[in-house]
């Protein structure tokens, strides 16, 4: 059975980093008899075929992330860093000085030295302790390849542990492992699993720890450095502030390259008059490690994890998910676009400070893939909020800070946030529904400043008509007689509340429901719920919450001629042999881990039409209809210099203000809302806060690419015909 530790539950991090460091080559303690007794019962039993077991055991290694060129490193994740690279890759100076150093009849034994076991054990009698090993390289690589596929804290102390019994069973596997494996291989598989201090694991991340290079451009001088680092990784550690010990067991290294004619006397002794120059690299681990000119890409790679952690692909649980992450060496291209994230950042960095109350976001999605591009939001991402100011939330100011300027909490969308209220950007998802249902866009009705509708309110507050929910409009200048394109364009209560009448409530929130929106409050989950969804007049004009990432994902499905694509953070990933990370899917079909998911919602005519509406907003002009003269969001079309579609969204005294904009090639959500209060009005002088950061955004993240005209709808559903 595979013991790779990518495919596995694993034993736990301390236990496991314990054992690595905390091993002591203390093998010639055992008298030459107990060689002798090789193939005695205890321990052929216990071995069967693991000789060629090993052969599919492979060492944690770290996963890299990368943005969507491929090039630009975001972070990196490790349990133990370390990254698996051939015999070919490494300088023969690193094989020369670590046989030296550890084993030096490594080509002439066949996995265990009985010359090495007699001399060890004469001189260890002599000291009256075990003063010298004896163990091979053979051995040694048998002794990690056994922890590392070790299924359980209790195999990984028995492949650990300083008895008989253990080191007998390990010099059986030595012989049967030189029978499998060439040379060659047991080196590379020894380098590459090897502790080296300093939290560098394996030859790559010792090289890049203590030298900033890659094992092939190794010298003979730094070879020997870290060759004598694996006996005891923490007593010659160079990086430590006395590098008498390290210079010390460098030069036996170099010594004993010299006996084995590695290196000629005189080169050899040039060599040990030398410094340790090292020069030190800190790998960046998780998402509080991204380096600093990519602060806000914290949120973004925090949403890479909470995704990661949701598929089943990785794991059974959120636990073997995220292990697999820290140990399966994958190589992650996310779909973060520089230049976009560049261009968002810029927008909501300059238009809301990072020590306001009030949080200002941008999600950017690309339609027909889903995949997000940008996240931005002005806050530092940092866990150290000691500094924060004050909790804008009178009830919870004495009990914890606000999260401003510094935070980690998921404000953008892919965690257990509930959102913010979205206001009339909800009135999408009941135009959609009506035109599925076989509305045209030409629907008119004559739109009053009060609506009685046929939903039960009962509240005696101002929007109550005798036991009946009656809405009104914001200003007195939407009422007369509206069609989709005019009362979408001017936000028109009173007409969608109508039409939503019209259409069924439930039809409106289940359509959201495929477009991507969950609830997550309590009082959401329980209008959605059936019977009582068909009540929730209410929801047309976005009283419930939602994030960024939903609202993009679901305005892109519209973009895409109604396919929506669930929001994903990559574009790929693969397996640290190069291969495509992939799962099987319900219908029995192996599919890349990284493929979009997507499905049709809404026919593309229906897409289509709703765009046609929703130029109105921006200022565009639609192919269609009239947008009746005005609208929410005039400036969008000649700030963004191209065909635009979108909708502005507004709550109750302007709590929260939105704007989600969209071109064929690209869809953006951006909000202001306060999230430890929402009850802390943003104001009307802010409303248009997220309409400009979305217009800039796609002015500059579409700047040099062609002009893209959205496809007309049919006459039929416009009612033309």
């Amino acid at each position: 059975m595979s013991r790779n530790p990518a495919t596995s539950n694993r034993v736990a991090p301390i236990l496991r980093t314990g054992l690595i460091a905390g091993v002591a080559l203390a093998a010639a303690a055992f008298p030459l008899t107990a060689a002798a007794g090789l193939g005695g019962k205890a321990v052929s039993d216990s071995i069967g075929e693991n000789g060629r077991d090993l052969r599919t055991v492979s060492p944690a290694q770290s996963t890299y992330v990368y943005a969507s060129d491929g090039r630009t490193l975001l972070t990196m994740f490790y349990e133990e860093h370390r990254k698996y690279v051939p015999i070919s890759q490494m300088s023969p100076n690193i094989q020369q000085a670590i046989v030296a150093a550890e084993d030096s009849r490594f080509y002439q034994h066949r996995g265990v030295d009985p010359k090495g076991i007699a001399r060890a054990f004469v001189v260890n009698q002599q000291a009256g302790g075990v003063s010298q090993g004896a163990s091979t390289i053979t051995m040694q690589y048998v002794r990690m390849a056994s922890r590392d596929g070790a299924q359980s804290p209790i195999e990984a102390l028995q492949a650990t542990q300083q008895t008989s019994v253990r080191k007998l069973r390990e010099m059986r596997t030595a012989v049967e492992v030189e029978k499998e494996m060439s040379k060659a291989e047991i080196l590379e598989r020894y380098l590459n699993s090897a502790y080296f201090g300093h939290r560098a694991y394996g030859i790559y991340s010792a090289s890049e720890i203590f030298f900033s290079k890659k094992p092939i451009d190794l010298t003979p001088i730094e070879a020997a450095t870290l060759a004598g680092l694996v006996k005891s990784p923490s007593e010659y550690d160079p990086a430590s502030s006395d590098q008498k010990e390290a210079t010390e067991r460098r030069n036996y290294v170099i010594d004993r390259m010299k006996i084995m004619g590695y290196l000629s006397p005189d080169v050899a002794a040039q060599y040990k008059t030398q410094p340790i120059r090292l020069k030190l690299t800190t790998p960046p681990n998780d998402c509080v490690s991204i380096d600093k000119q990519y602060n806000s890409w914290g949120f973004f790679c925090d949403y890479l994890k909470a995704w990661w952690a949701q598929q089943p692909a990785f794991g059974a649980n959120w636990s073997e998910r995220l292990d697999k992450l820290r140990r399966g060496g994958y190589n992650i291209v996310t779909s973060i676009d520089p230049k976009v994230q560049d261009a968002a950042e810029k927008q909501v960095g300059s238009r809301e400070s990072s020590g306001s109350p009030f949080a200002h976001g941008l999600v950017a999605v690309e339609p027909g893939t889903g995949r997000v591009k940008a996240m931005a939001v002005n806050r530092t991402y940092s866990l150290d909020q000691s500094e924060n100011y004050p909790n804008s939330n009178p009830a919870m100011r004495d009990r914890e800070k606000g999260n401003y300027p510094n935070t980690v909490v998921p404000l953008l969308g892919g965690g257990d946030l509930p959102g913010y209220q979205a206001g009339s950007t909800f009135k999408m998802f009941t135009m959609l529904a009506a035109l599925q249902s076989g509305l045209p866009l030409n629907t008119s009705f004559d739109a009053k400043y009060r609506f009685v509708s046929n939903f039960p309110d009962g509240s005696s507050g101002p929007n109550d008509c005798g036991g009946r929910w009656c809405p009104t409009n914001a200003s007195g200048a939407m009422s007369g007689t509206q069609t989709m394109w005019s009362g979408f364009g001017k936000s028109v209560n009173t007409f969608f509340v109508w039409l939503e009448q019209r259409v069924g409530v439930e039809k409106v929130v289940r359509l959201a429901e495929e477009m991507g929106l969950r609830w997550r409050t309590d009082v959401d989950k329980r209008q959605s719920a059936s019977p009582q969804v068909r009540n929730w007049g209410a929801f047309t004009l976005g009283v419930s919450d939602a994030t960024p990432l939903e609202l993009a994902g679901a305005y892109a499905a519209v973009a895409a001629d109604g396919r929506y694509c669930e929001p994903t953070p990559v574009l790929s990933v693969s397996n640290p042999d190069g291969t495509p990370t992939t799962y099987r899917a319900d219908d029995g079909n192996v599919i890349p881990v990284a493929k979009s998911r997507c499905h049709q919602v809404v026919r593309p005519d229906v897409a289509r039409a709703a765009t046609d509406a929703a130029r109105c907003p921006t200022g565009d002009r639609p192919v269609r209809g009239s947008c009746g003269g005005w609208s929410t969001a005039d400036s969008v079309r000649a700030t963004v210099g191209r065909p635009v579609a979108g909708k502005t969204g507004t709550t109750d005294s302007t709590r929260s203000a939105w704007f989600v904009g969209y071109t064929p090639e690209l869809a953006a959500a951006s909000f202001v809302s306060d999230p430890d209060n929402p009850a802390d009005a943003v104001g009307d002088g802010q409303a248009n806060k997220p309409v400009d950061a979305v217009a800039y955004t796609l002015k500059e993240a579409l700047k040099g690419q062609p002009v893209r005209q959205f496809s007309a709808p049919s006459e039929a559903i416009a009612g033309l015909s």
